[in-house]
Parts: C-alpha cells; structure tokens; sequence
C-alpha cells in the first residue's frame, strides 16, 4: 500500500514529530511505500488565495503546491495525519493545508448544500495529542466536537474511510520516557494492526 504522512508541528523533535517518525519506520518494517510531507518544514503556505476561491475558467488550478498535494493523495491508499490539538482544533498549518488541499472539484461536490465526497476507496487515520486529559474533553462535550469537526465533517465528508483516530492525552514538556515510550510502541502497533499483511 502507498502511504501519505502529513505532520505539522513547529518543533522539530517534538512528540507529535516523534510519533510520526515511530509510524513510518513501522510502516517501512512492514515493506509499505510511504511519503512524508512535513508542512512546518517544507514552508508550506497555509493562507488560501482569491485565485484558489476563484480558478481559471478553464478549471486549471495555477498553484503548484497544491496541485502536487492533491497528486500526492491521488497516488496514495491511505492519508495519515500527524497535529496536537490546539484550542480543540488542528494547527493554522494543518488547516490550511486542509484549505487549500481539500478543495471543491477535488475532495468534494456540493449540489444545493449537499456535499458528495469524491475520494471514497482511500482510508484515512488521524493521530493527534492534546495536553489535557481525554476523560475530561469526553466529560465536558469537547471531543464531540473534535470528532463531528475534524473527523467526521473534514475526512468524511471528502469520502475517506477513517480507520481510527488515535489520540494521546496529557502530553506535556515532562512526559517521562517510560510514558513516551509506551506512546511509541501505541503508534507502531496501530500501523501493525491496520496494515500489516501476512
């Protein structure tokens, strides 16, 4: 299976970065293809332009970037994405990707507010990190919100089959390896649950 990692976090050997990295060393153990795009250093441009709201006549799309990221999803089986959670919601990095990515004609069509996803067969798995713990976002109705948001309003609706949302709660500046650790081999068993072929 091809693979397409995206990851934003500003820090470079921070744990969301750990983790990703974790992910993709599993899925090379395992012998499947995968590409990385780190958006934090490869400079993506988060900030979606008027000429991207308002293509060419002709339909053609003048931005290479974009372009080039949705032929990296068109040549992929599964999309994984890599954020913490800020404010309950992905990075202004990982939206804007999702801004400019994700546009109409390419992830979706809408007739009359209905919205028809237009990349079904591919699969989709989140992994995201939040400070607070998980009990207390379920208690308090924020991971509702980030599951109908992110998960379901975002990927879903582009037509992708979310395999699983991975989350990792109280991820803070003092994880003590042992925890890190154990985080790490979550990660790698997710990929061996998901993907590994025998």
């Amino acid at each position: 299976m091809k693979h397409l990692v995206v990851v934003a976090h500003p820090v470079e050997d921070s744990f969301t970065m750990g983790l990703a990295r974790a992910y993709t060393d599993e899925l090379a153990k395992l012998g499947h293809v995968q590409r990385t795009c780190d958006l934090y250093r490869m400079g993506f441009n988060p900030a979606l332009t008027a000429n991207e709201l308002m293509p060419a006549r002709d339909g053609h799309l003048d931005c290479a970037d974009v372009v080039q990221a949705q032929d990296e999803i068109r040549a992929a089986d599964v999309l994984i994405v890599f954020y913490p959670l800020w404010w309950m919601s992905m990075p202004a990095m990982m939206k804007g990707y999702v801004d400019r990515v994700f546009a109409s004609g390419f992830s979706y069509d809408s007739t009359q507010g209905i919205v028809h996803g237009l990349l079904s067969g591919k699969k989709a798995l989140m992994v995201t990190c939040s400070g607070a713990p998980l009990p207390l976002l379920v208690k308090s109705g924020n991971w509702n919100a980030v599951q109908v948001l992110q998960d379901t309003h975002i990927f879903g609706s582009a037509g992708f089959e979310l395999i699983e949302h991975l989350h990792f709660d109280e991820i803070v500046p003092s994880l003590p390896e042992t925890v890190a650790a154990h985080h790490m081999e979550r990660v790698r068993s997710c990929v061996r649950q998901h993907f590994f072929c025998s």
